[in-house]
């Protein structure tokens, strides 16, 4: 394991653990970024798997707004061709989510919640998906009935979403935890290391299976980099900043 510190002195255990949903708690074959291509695309704009990839993580309309922006000039969420664009994505991505039969958890995400929950500490997911996308997706993988999840933070539910620190501080709202140094953050974009770090978390924990590499991680200084989901226990639990 691969590790670069941040300026912030982790404490252990955590007491909140924030994921990212798609490829770091979710499987993801590049059904996120290829849906954001072929929305864009039915709006008029080719875009390439690696600009989707580099707003992966950030609330949808805001990555729409920055692909659109570097096509056709300055363009705001609020933009009529970004609504449009978006409104295509969230018809495939819910349909996905809500259908597809490939739809399954990370291997071994499971027993690392029940293992972080055995030990009190909270669990909470958090997403640049709106609620709408992810309810159904929730529903499927059943780990709010099997008492494996805490809360649910969408990118709707706050002002500003990754890299800014609002989806972490709203669950440490809704969990009752001042001290963001007690939070750990998991994800496998920039977005969600940024994010982590804006918030003062104190474990900011990219993973390598996602949507990004250990190469691509590495410049946006995580305290730790996994392979495997399985890998965070003896960190969280342990409290090794290796």
């Amino acid at each position: 394991m691969q590790s670069a510190r941040t300026s912030v002195t982790a404490v252990s255990p955590p007491q909140l653990v924030v994921f990212d949903l798609a490829g770091t708690t979710v499987e993801d074959h590049g059904n996120v970024a290829g849906f954001l291509i072929e929305a864009m695309a039915l709006c008029g704009h080719a875009v390439t798997l690696a600009e989707a990839n580099a707003v992966m993580g950030e609330p949808k309309p805001v990555a729409i707004a920055q692909l659109l922006s570097a096509r056709i000039g300055p363009v705001t969420k609020d933009h009529d061709l970004v609504k449009a664009t978006h409104a295509e994505f969230l018809c495939r991505m819910n349909h996905y989510y809500a259908t597809s039969p490939a739809i399954r958890e990370i291997p071994g995400t499971s027993r690392v919640f029940q293992a972080l929950r055995a030990r009190g500490i909270k669990v909470v997911c958090d997403t640049g998906f709106e609620r709408s996308t992810v309810e159904a997706l929730l529903t499927r993988l059943g780990w709010r009935e099997r008492g494996l999840v805490d809360d649910l933070v969408p990118s709707d539910e706050v002002a500003k979403g990754r890299p800014a620190p609002d989806l972490i501080f709203e669950a440490m709202r809704r969990v009752g935890l001042t001290e963001a140094s007690r939070v750990a953050k998991v994800g496998d974009t920039p977005s969600d290391l940024g994010e982590g770090q804006s918030a003062g978390c104190g474990w900011v924990i990219g993973t390598t299976y996602g949507s990004h590499t250990r190469e691509q991680l590495q410049p946006h200084h995580p305290t730790h980099i996994i392979d495997r989901i399985e890998d965070l226990l003896p960190i969280l639990l342990d409290g090794a900043i290796a």
